[in-house]
């Protein structure tokens, strides 16, 4: 465990509030293993599968902040990823490809000590900007306190997952979701579920298409890789298909009590079978057989009124995702404005072969973080 320094790599901080504030490798540190195991507001994306998979595939360093002395057991943390780009410059994440990341804290005093060292951080030559990303907003007294600028532009969406399958049922769509669940039954479609290299292929094969549709690259094989590997079954691929041909896929990951989705792609040509609502509806019933309470359906930006409407016709509940940053500056946590040099590049991603279009990816996504 090394203490944050002021002056001297011996010394640790000592934050306003009188707390001293250590800073620790939560993948060498049993004590992480054990905060978010009984923490209430930890998620996957606290997990060290996930932290790990991070690292094997794009080089982040995890990092947490801690008021809990080297002796103690972990009370809090403040969980981040370092971010080293020659491209886009050095940062701090929390976390980098993740939906929300809660920092473990029930005192809005002991958050105040944990944002001051990343805060004299962040701005230096060796920390463009700090980016926090909780599932829950800040309190007041935090927001007040600290200098952090804020951002509104996206929704995360929820759906309880304890009534029964048949209120559930209930509570879709009747014309978006119901009757589409029904046309994949008479289209015949079948699911296969798992980790397998085959279901792999077919899911990246089908997120090669629907990134080309978007104008982007894909995220790397080897990150769906290697959240196989480190997650092992709480990582689930899902593929819906019209006898042997792949039409829609989602990929979804499992923690404690909560089911959630990260990744959905599909086949155009075969929408209209109902192939995506049909994963979705397949993915509650086993979350159902496994006692599961949530199902987290992502974020979603505010802008993107289709993919907002098709959450919200599940009967989840939406609300706002409140990202902050350091140092203050007017930020978007969805898409800028477009630029000449964006649709260039969209205009080139959609042009592009797979094999090379992937090959973006893998080269890119580091940087974006």
């Amino acid at each position: 465990m090394t203490p944050t320094t002021s002056e001297t790599p011996e010394t640790a901080i000592r934050a306003k509030t009188e707390m001293t504030v250590y800073e620790i490798n939560p993948l060498r540190d049993p004590r992480w293993q054990d905060l978010i195991d009984r923490h209430p507001r930890a998620s996957v994306f606290h997990s060290n599968g996930w932290l790990d998979a991070l690292r094997r595939t794009y080089g982040y360093e995890p990092v947490a902040y801690t008021t809990s002395g080297q002796d103690e057991p972990l009370k809090n943390g403040l969980l981040l990823c370092r971010i080293n780009s020659w491209l886009t410059g050095n940062r701090l994440v929390s976390l980098p490809f993740s939906d929300h990341c809660q920092p473990l804290v029930d005192d809005p005093v002991e958050l105040l000590a944990l944002l001051e060292p990343i805060e004299k951080t962040a701005g230096s030559k060796t920390c463009k900007y700090v980016e926090l990303r909780p599932l829950i907003p800040f309190d007041l007294e935090v927001e007040r306190e600290s200098h952090l600028s804020s951002d509104d532009s996206l929704y995360i969406h929820m759906l309880d997952l304890r009534p029964s399958l048949d209120s559930l049922f209930k509570g879709f769509h009747k014309s978006q979701i119901q009757r589409r669940l029904n046309r994949a039954q008479t289209e015949g479609l079948t699911i296969q579920e798992g980790q397998s290299d085959e279901l792999l292929r077919d899911f990246f094969h089908l997120m090669l298409m629907t990134r080309r549709r978007h104008r982007l690259p894909p995220q790397p094989m080897d990150w769906f890789r290697n959240l196989l590997a480190c997650l092992g079954k709480q990582a689930v691929i899902r593929v819906a298909y019209k006898e042997k041909t792949p039409v829609a896929s989602i990929f979804t990951l499992t923690w404690n009590r909560t089911l959630v989705y990260k990744y959905g792609c599909s086949d155009s040509a075969f929408n209209n079978m109902g192939g995506t609502p049909f994963l979705f509806w397949h993915a509650i019933q086993e979350a159902k057989k496994q006692d599961l309470e949530e199902f987290d359906f992502g974020r979603s930006e505010v802008a993107n009124e289709g993919l907002v409407n098709f959450k919200d016709h599940w009967g989840s509940t939406r609300t706002t995702l409140r990202y902050y940053r350091y140092p203050w500056t007017q930020f978007t946590a969805s898409s800028e404005k477009k630029n000449w040099k964006t649709r260039l590049a969209e205009q080139v991603f959609v042009r592009l072969p797979d094999p090379c279009l992937a090959l973006t990816g893998k080269l890119l996504y580091r940087h974006i973080g």
